[in-house]
């Protein structure tokens, strides 16, 4: 057993006073209590407790004043106790006085240690095991930070949900356990109570909408609770929900707005700052959804160690707390995005926007391509393929870092959870790669316009190429020329390049309209640059060799749609012939193959080439072949054959003669 002698009042008291490393004290006699609570000895807990009673307002002495910020309320922390914790948590119209700032004081230093009970004495380490805080080398040499991942993601239900759902659940008399539990959710809460109902054997019901993925009702099921299918959407499933804790008196276990639901996503933060009390840490980064485990952690990280930056991760096209901060009330959206289906909330609770209101340090929003990134960045380091929120700390940690320019710093992101559905795979892995330029661009429609182009892209790796033949249109290619120098301008003015002269600006518009009186080829193609130097170093050589081109890397239409549906018939494709071709994927590969066409007289009317990180590289391609020309072509293709790409003649498909022949 943990004994009160294995550390000295005295010394930490001249621990605490270094103003190098404030509150870290309080995290080691936070973490020898952590141990004492689970010490078989009845005597140990008590000692401690009262030992760290005595010690704690020393320690908050020596902690750095709060600077105000826009988010936070001006008043000290809530002011929690055992005996009115749930009205504190409840009731909107409780006020604490205090300063403008969170400045302690003897007076909010015993606010400070009361707002640790609910957390400290949580239950929920009767289930979890204290979750690892591992060390990210791929983010931290990319963000020159020391980046660490408290991986949530190894709780039994793969998510931090279990803590919150637990210790409600924990916390409820023999008479509610007796009449059952009821909870509304369509993800990992709904995991974490069907976890705890079975462990606990008790009744529970779990609702979830009609639309729920199969892959999440069976994940729920397995746990032999009861789940009722009901409702379109969130708000008629838990109308639903909130009629059978009515009717048949069940307790109703809240995925977020629970005061035990908030302390027991605390624990985390309890854990972090143990586990990071010999180096420290700067910033802590927090998934949100309806806040529960961004209030729940802020709350205990500001009591302890204020000085630790608290920011809160939203998807961008779901910003409910974010709003809600911004404009001192809680705001309801509209409507919200499903991709981070984990954090979709329209509305925070009143709970935890009342904490947030005074934890929370900034918001940050990420976008779907940033949250894929962020997948990719975690699987790199931790090889876990995390859900869309449960990487959503990580996205929201390298865009802050990024736009404050932080270096040198200790950094924790959450990574929250690892239920991810199989069939989504293929959408991240398509929007993870941030090097990945999308361009359209018009060439001229004569031999050798293809190896030209490809000759300016290589080295750089081709990830996509799309083409069909079809007719020019010099007033599309005139616009398109002119966007193109649009934002070339603006990107020499951010870099402070200023922009070309007018003789420069006349030369490039008479490079445009060289060729356009004739047929142009109108091309798709995505490759990786090395940043946005490299791109608009890309751009400005494509435009001396006359060719027009548009970033298409923030054209969601393109991105999402666009890309497939590149093609359709042309009456200009007379002979054309269709084959694919496959051969090994090997740098270079691709660029061998159009010298090899190109070294041909025979026109490609269409082309399409995609890279999916697969071994075998395949091309589409339609050529123009006369008929009186065709065994000097079938020549030509077994010369390619021995070269190492195997050809399959496609021209009577099906799909081809539906959709892209003008014979179809």
């Amino acid at each position: 057993a943990v004994s009160v002698d294995c550390w000295s009042k005295s010394s930490t008291k001249a621990y605490c006073h270094s103003w190098a490393a404030p509150g870290r004290a309080a995290v080691d006699v936070l973490g020898l209590l952590h141990r004492a609570m689970m010490s078989p000895s009845p005597s140990t807990p008590m000692l401690l407790f009262l030992s760290l009673f005595s010690l704690l307002p020393t320690i908050l002495e020596g902690r750095k004043c709060l600077q105000p910020h826009p988010f936070r309320s001006r008043r000290p922390f809530l002011s929690l106790s055992p005996s009115d914790a749930g009205e504190v948590f409840t009731n909107p119209a409780k006020k604490c006085s205090g300063t403008s700032t969170l400045t302690p004081s003897p007076e909010t230093s015993s606010d400070a240690f009361q707002i640790l009970l609910p957390i400290i004495n949580s239950k929920v380490y009767d289930v979890v095991n204290e979750t690892p805080l591992d060390f990210a080398p791929n983010l931290s040499s990319k963000l020159e930070n020391s980046v660490h991942l408290k991986r949530e993601d190894l709780q039994p239900v793969f998510s931090f949900k279990i803590r919150g759902a637990y210790n409600k659940i924990a916390h409820l008399t023999e008479e509610e356990r007796a009449n059952g539990i009821v909870c509304c959710s369509a993800g990992n809460h709904a995991q974490g109570v069907a976890f705890t109902a079975r462990r606990m054997g008790i009744s529970a019901k779990i609702f979830m909408p009609v639309v729920t993925p199969s892959i999440k009702v069976n994940a729920v099921r397995r746990y032999g609770v009861d789940v009722v299918l009901v409702g379109t959407n969130y708000d008629e499933t838990y109308a639903a929900c909130l009629e059978c804790a009515r009717k048949e008196g069940r307790a109703l276990v809240h995925p977020f707005d629970d005061p035990l639901v908030i302390a027991g996503q605390g624990t985390i933060a309890m854990e972090v700052l143990k586990q990071t009390s010999a180096d420290g840490v700067d910033a802590v980064f927090v998934c949100c959804g309806g806040g529960g485990m961004l209030s729940g952690m802020g709350a205990f990280i500001k009591a302890v160690a204020p000085h630790v930056k608290v920011v809160g991760v939203e998807a961008a096209d779901a910003p409910t707390l974010t709003e809600s901060l911004k404009a001192g009330r809680i705001v309801e959206l509209d409507s919200v995005g499903t991709f981070a289906d984990g954090a979709a909330v329209r509305v925070a609770g009143n709970n935890t926007f009342r904490l947030c209101q005074q934890v929370v340090d900034e918001m940050v929003t990420v976008s779907t391509d940033e949250i894929c990134a962020a997948i990719k960045d975690a699987f790199t380091d931790i090889r876990v393929v995390l859900e869309p929120a449960g990487a959503l700390a990580i996205a929201g940690m390298k865009k802050f870092v990024q736009k404050k320019g932080w270096k040198g710093k200790r950094l924790v992101a959450t990574a929250s959870g690892a239920n991810m559905d199989f069939d989504r795979l293929r959408f991240v892995s398509e929007r993870a790669d941030t090097s990945e330029s999308l361009v359209s661009v018009v060439i001229p429609e004569r031999p050798g316009s293809f190896k030209q182009l490809y000759d300016i892209i290589y080295p750089r790796a081709v990830t996509e190429f799309s083409y069909r033949l079809a007719s020019g249109c010099p007033e599309h290619k005139q616009e398109t020329a002119e966007r193109g120098k649009d934002r070339r301008r603006r990107k020499r003015r951010r870099r402070g390049m200023g922009g070309r002269s007018g003789d420069e600006e006349r030369s490039r518009e008479e490079e445009v309209e060289e060729g356009t009186g004739s047929a142009d080829a109108f091309i798709l193609m995505s490759y990786k640059a090395a940043g946005s130097e490299d791109e608009e170093e890309v751009e400005r050589r494509m435009a001396q060799a006359g060719f027009v081109v548009n970033s298409l890397n923030d054209n969601e239409l393109a991105k999402v749609h666009g890309r497939h549906l590149v093609g359709g018939r042309t009456a200009l494709a007379a002979n054309e012939v269709l084959y694919r071709f496959d051969f090994p994927e090997r740098p270079g590969i691709l660029r061998k193959f159009l010298y090899s066409m190109s070294s041909e007289r025979w026109n490609v009317s269409l082309f399409h080439y995609r890279n999916h990180g697969s071994d075998v590289g395949r091309v589409l391609c339609g050529i123009q072949v006369p008929p009186d020309e065709r065994p000097e072509f079938e020549e030509f293709l077994l010369r390619m054959r021995k070269e190492g790409f195997n050809y399959h003649q496609e021209t009577a498909n099906s799909f081809y003669e539906e959709f892209l022949s003008e014979r179809g």
